[in-house]
């Protein structure tokens, strides 16, 4: 297995400390705080582990930010468990206060009515640079103080349809789309569905926040931006894989109150599989004036 692939597996593989209470360690994948990727993904696998039925949607509010150099632990309790779905709260806690709360529930998979949007039409992601050589593409903007971090290769395997160049922003339509998919194939020995939702949840954080910041000429980078997820929320609606290309087509919808509103649509192989909803502090911290 790739050694990325690896590294990101045993991110989303917890320890079981007793019934319902799992331990996850953290890495430093964005800066001092936890990624929001990694307790979306830790925290829907923690609960995975209490039921047998795939994920199809998971709602979710980030509290307070997490510490990469600590552990943390998740509390499932579980609520329901009917003949067609079973619900499930997680707590994520660290240093004794909760700083992640989420509902996930779980259903087996039925056949029953099927309706799509047309997929959006974009290059095929063989014909597109990857994410770093879009980065090396930038480096003579990069300040040097942020260079190690910003050149860092990702857990997965990201190829955008456009090259944006965060350190100078300019006001753009607010949409943005990406090809994603984890560097290696998932050893057979771990192919379960909760491994792949969890790295699904994992990965659909990346620059769906940030779509908002897109008509305003801002960057995730600003020097006078605050910015933090809010919350999140996940559909799963048909089985998909996180080792095989997925198409993340994001879009923002409104901007107001210092918070933007972003949506997210991924497809695997003309069928979409899944949609996810975050709302995002945007805050600036001051307003220069002309």
């Amino acid at each position: 297995m790739n050694a990325l692939t690896q590294e990101l597996v045993e991110l989303l593989t917890l320890e079981r400390i007793e019934d319902h209470i799992f331990r996850g360690n953290s890495r430093n994948l964005v800066g001092k705080r936890v990624f929001g990727g990694q307790v979306l993904g830790q925290a829907l696998r923690a609960a995975s582990y209490t039921t047998d039925r795939p994920a199809h949607s998971l709602h979710a509010y980030f509290l307070y930010g997490g510490d990469v150099n600590a552990p943390i632990i998740y509390e499932v309790e579980p609520l329901r468990d009917g003949k067609s779905f079973a619900s499930r709260q997680v707590k994520a806690i660290q240093h004794g206060r909760v700083i992640f709360s989420a509902m996930v529930s779980f259903a087996y998979p039925e056949e029953g009515l099927n309706y799509q949007h047309k997929e959006p039409e974009y290059p095929a992601p063989e014909t597109l640079k990857s994410e770093n050589e879009l980065k090396e593409s930038l480096i003579n903007f990069v300040p040097e103080n942020v260079r190690a971090s910003f050149m860092r290769e990702r857990h997965v395997e990201i190829r955008p349809t456009q090259l944006i160049n965060p350190f100078q922003p300019q006001p753009e339509a607010p949409f943005y789309a990406h090809y994603i998919r984890t560097h290696g194939t998932i050893p057979s020995e771990l192919d379960e569905i909760s491994l792949h939702q969890a790295i699904v949840a994992f990965y659909s954080d990346f620059t769906l926040m940030t779509t908002a910041l897109r008509p305003h000429g801002l960057s995730w980078i600003s020097p006078n931006l605050q910015c933090a997820s809010i919350d999140h929320t996940i559909y799963f609606h048909r089985p998909l894989r996180a080792d095989d290309w997925m198409l993340y087509d994001m879009e923002a919808t409104v901007s107001a109150s210092s918070r933007g509103l972003n949506f997210g649509k991924m497809w695997q192989n003309g069928q979409l599989v899944c949609s996810t909803v975050q709302e995002g502090l945007i805050r600036l911290r001051e307003i220069e004036t002309q």
